[in-house]
């Protein structure tokens, strides 16, 4: 069974924003507080910022690479199998632990509506609320997109309304002393709460099961990152301006609940909760969702066993997700709190430094079937800023999350030595770079991989050729047809379907009808050209049995195909004009063409063609 496509912007754009917004933004803010004071609002606007560049490079590397799995299948093909288990186990760990992390903050939300919760309690809570999110993404990433969009549409609607609200309620003295701490303590801060940006890349773990994904993927990161970071340091803003100190600072409190009650009482603690409650939820689902895709790649890919790579009959990899839900569960009941905090910010800044240096690989590397829809500016210098950056952060984050994170490296780099090193053989774009420093031997495993994942992602397949021509519309003429009848017969019948002027339409035809480059066979003419737009294609079949002149130099023909195309399906435009130019020059095809004798056995002549086989006619 396959993945399903079945993700568009809007589940993009949730899926990204539900994995971002939870508890760095319902229960981090009180850490984070404690260790820097009001400039906790400058460390999310550096969280933010750093996580430029990785946006940029993963919205690349997703254009050119849809492919599920994300920021290891990213790793893997540019610097190799040993990086490509290092980071995909770095993306599933450092997610699931943040998941978790959201998870646990369902069970601290219902202490303030019963205070009587033992921790253990609350640790059960969690881990049911695990299970039945496992149950839903096994039952299909659709709905699991679905439950997503509706949770993340009212969380983001619950939070404009506090920043509005709570914003007439701020009291600039609790901004003073801005900095208590020092300038390191801001820095080391950004460091902490880091991974409340992370989510917003996560998409690109389920990149094989998003529809249109050179548009959507880039688009929902960029909509995510730039309204959630918006968000964030807004929603901070206010909170440190409407509550106490002594009170934001205690990590057992949900400061955004709080600062709800200090700007509109009792209504605006239960919103916030509502709010709370929301996010952690929907960060879970976004968790489970995205992690579990990580583990299913690389067992397609040979670095963990294969019972990760199963997918079940609704499209989803369900031994993966139910793996994943129980490694969260195990973290809820194990949980500390801040060195857990600090280690999954470590691991997304180690992973997303491995982001930026496969965007560099990738590039530097010159394969000819690298061909992403989107392209990061200002490279190489966004990316080399961006490791120097977030190799700063890290070196702030303190001696237990460097230790658990030098452990864990130990521990990945060892599977891969006894797991899989030396039966993998796969080309890589390190491979390419090296071939260009210093003469290594050429492999073309990667390109011939490229060119797969390029036909893939346009959606260039044989079979989608078959349906546009099965559902397309066939003239039948019986007459001489001039190029102005002809041109007037086909925009008539395309305007409808591609929702333009049928007089611009008819302008283009008579245009192309009097270019040189059209490609006139023995079996018939083929008219093609580009208009405006997205997501347009048809074709126009037209037979006429006294014929049609396209040409001076060439006899009158007695079958025409007309394609037209906007510019992004430019692949299946190509492909397709292939495909029309063989059945032109079948043979025996221009004799069949004239015997058929009604619209059906046109239809079906053009698919026997294509198939060798008609059970119609």
């Amino acid at each position: 069974m396959r993945l399903k496509k079945e993700l568009g912007l809007l589940e993009v754009f949730c899926v990204a924003s539900g994995a971002m917004i939870s508890s760095g933004l319902f229960i981090l803010p009180a850490l984070a507080f404690a260790n820097t004071g009001a400039s906790v609002i400058v460390s999310y606007a550096i969280a933010s910022i750093l996580i430029i560049p990785t946006i940029l490079s993963k919205a690349e590397l997703t254009t050119a690479m849809p492919k599920t799995g994300g920021i290891y299948f990213f790793t893997d093909r540019s610097m190799g199998p040993m990086m490509g288990t290092l980071g995909g186990l770095t993306a599933w760990l450092s997610l699931a632990f943040k998941s978790a992390f959201a998870l646990l903050g369902i069970g601290l939300f219902l202490v303030l509506f019963n205070p009587g919760f033992t921790e253990d309690q609350i640790k059960l809570i969690a881990m049911g609320c695990c299970l039945i999110f496992a149950v839903i993404n096994i039952v299909g990433v659709k709905l699991a997109g679905k439950i997503q969009t509706y949770m993340v549409i009212s969380l983001i609607t619950l939070l404009a309304l506090y920043v509005i609200v709570g914003s007439f309620s701020v009291e600039f003295s609790r901004y003073t002393p801005f900095a208590p701490k020092g300038i390191g303590s801001i820095f080391a801060t950004a460091g902490l709460v880091f991974v409340s940006f992370a989510g917003t890349t996560k998409i690109a773990a389920v990149a094989g099961e998003v529809k249109n994904p050179g548009r959507n993927l880039p688009l929902g990161m960029f909509l995510s990152w730039s309204i959630v970071s918006v968000l964030y340091i807004s929603v901070i803003f206010v909170t440190v301006g409407v509550v106490d100190s002594g009170v934001l600072e205690n990590p057992q409190n949900l400061p955004i609940s709080l600062g709800g009650e200090a700007t509109m009482g009792l209504f605006g603690l239960l919103i916030m909760s509502i709010a709370a409650f929301l996010a952690f939820v929907s960060t879970g689902n976004a968790g489970i969702l995205a992690a579990s895709r990580d583990p299913m790649a690389m067992g397609k890919d040979e670095l963990l066993p294969g019972v990760f790579q199963k997918v079940s009959r609704r499209g989803t990899p369900w031994f993966s997700i139910l793996f994943t839900a129980g490694f969260m569960m195990a973290i809820i009941w194990f949980l500390k709190l801040e060195d857990f905090v600090k280690t999954a910010s470590t691991l997304k800044l180690l992973l997303f430094i491995l982001a930026n240096l496969a965007l560099i690989f990738m590039r530097e590397s010159n394969r000819k079937h690298y061909k992403p829809k989107f392209k990061a500016p200002l490279y190489p210098w966004v990316q080399i800023i961006g490791i120097l950056g977030m190799g700063f952060l890290i070196s702030r984050m303190g001696n237990i999350p460097l230790m658990i994170t030098g452990i864990f490296i130990v521990c990945a780099l060892t599977w891969y030595f006894i797991y899989s090193h030396g039966k993998i053989k796969r080309g890589y774009a390190l491979l390419h770079v090296l071939e260009r420093v210093i003469g290594a031997k050429r492999d073309h495993v990667l390109d011939e991989e490229l060119r797969e994942i390029l036909i893939e992602r346009d959606n260039v397949t044989k079979t989608r050729f078959e349906e546009k021509i099965k559902n397309c519309e066939i003239l039948d003429l019986d007459y001489f047809v001039a190029p102005a009848d002809f041109a007037k017969n086909v925009s008539e019948r395309l305007a409808k379907r591609l929702k333009m002027s049928e007089k611009k339409l008819y302008g283009l035809l008579l245009k192309r009808e009097k270019d040189s480059n059209i490609i006139v066979r023995p079996g018939g003419a083929l008219i093609s050209f580009h208009i405006k737009g997205r997501n347009k294609f048809e074709i126009v079949i037209v037979r006429t049995k006294k014929g049609a002149v396209f040409s001076e130099e060439s006899p009158p023909v007695h079958a025409a195909f007309i394609v037209v195309s906007s510019h992004d399906e430019k692949s299946f435009y190509l492909h397709s004009l292939m495909w029309i130019v063989q059945i032109l020059e079948k043979i025996d095809f221009e004799k069949n063409w004239i015997k058929a004798k009604n619209k059906n056995e046109l239809c079906c002549i053009v698919q026997s063609t294509l198939k060798n086989e008609c059970r119609e006619f």
